[in-house]
């Protein structure tokens, strides 16, 4: 509570004072209030509250498991909750707008996180007490009234075709030529490239079938380039291992999503080509499907988008596009 209030008031007097000044303040108040028996949150809640917080969020994730959410998705909603519940310390049904605003303050202050971040955070607890509301639980959810965090939206860069011969001429064994081909040829998620299997190719019609968010089921393709490659790949497999890609030696393991990201960093530093990471194969693909005309419904099936609103992230990404159109249409 002490904490609370100090940074409550260097919060309104922020503007009226110097940054020496506004530091002083901050030191004579924990001074002052050093002689008076305050009780912090942590002060205020008993066993039992705690035990009621955790049943109510098990309650939660359990919701969110049987709705589908993958075992990443509870971990990360189950962390970021916990941070919260443990910092504000008190029952939830109790917890107030100030008390959360307060969190995010302190969080993104102490963190130095993006607003991205912190807006990840206020829309995981925005979906955690909505939750509680509907069930009746709570009258209201807190979160109402903390609004979207405005973010800057950055053009993200993409795969130019010289970054990409770049990349085929530094693999040094069949796999990783077929494995960069199948990123740009289908958008694939690097979750959804690791869990492949042999038996899940299709070389006749070209196509595979992944698993995606949710555990979802969707069909994608690949071009001639990437048939070739894949074939002369699995042509020097001598393993019994089930999984498309593994690793290069005994016991020939299926690679993990860690491994496909640390061999891609390798790769870009001996191409000399900047950034290079799974999703940005995702992203690049997308976009040249875009410039060339591809629905965009079309394209958000593809990736396998449960909102159409994520795909047309990607539409914002060339600028070079728009250029072309507005001299097509317009000079």
């Amino acid at each position: 509570m002490k904490a609370t209030l100090i940074y409550e008031i260097c919060q309104q007097m922020n503007g009226h004072l110097t940054a020496a000044q506004a530091k002083q303040l901050e030191r004579t108040l924990q001074r002052v209030f050093r002689q008076f028996n305050i009780p912090d949150y942590s002060e205020q809640i008993s066993d039992q509250d705690q035990h009621a917080n955790a049943r109510l969020l098990n309650l939660f994730l359990a919701a969110k498991k049987i709705e589908g959410c993958s075992e990443n998705t509870i971990k990360y909603y189950s962390a970021t909750l916990l941070n919260m519940i443990n910092f504000i310390q008190k029952k939830i049904c109790e917890i107030e707008t100030d008390d959360i605003r307060f969190y995010l303050a302190r969080y993104q202050e102490i963190h130095q996180s993006s607003k991205v971040t912190v807006d990840n955070i206020r829309r995981i607890m925005s979906s955690f007490f909505s939750w509680l509301e509907d069930e009746d639980y709570i009258m209201k959810s807190p979160v109402r009234r903390i609004h979207k965090v405005k973010t800057t939206q950055l053009v993200k860069e993409t795969l130019t075709d010289e970054n990409l011969e770049c990349l085929r001429d530094r693999c040094g064994h069949p796999r990783d030529l077929a494995m960069i081909d199948l990123l740009i040829s289908t958008g694939v998620r690097v979750g959804e490239l690791v869990n492949l299997n042999r038996s899940d190719i299709n070389f006749t019609e070209r196509e595979c079938i992944v698993l995606g968010k949710g555990d979802k089921e969707r069909r994608v393709y690949f071009d001639a380039k990437t048939k070739v490659h894949l074939q002369q790949y699995l042509a020097t497999r001598r393993d019994e291992n089930p999984a498309l890609f593994v690793s290069l030696h005994t016991p020939w393991q299926r690679l993990s999503v860690s491994g496909v990201e640390r061999f891609l960093t390798r790769l870009g530093t001996a191409s000399r080509v900047r950034h290079v990471h799974p999703h940005k194969f995702r992203r690049t693909m997308a976009t040249m499907a875009i410039e060339k005309g591809m629905p965009i419904e079309q394209l958000q099936k593809l990736l396998g988008h449960t909102q159409i609103n994520t795909t047309l992230h990607y539409a914002l990404v060339n600028e070079t596009n728009v250029k072309l159109s507005h001299r097509k249409y317009i000079c």
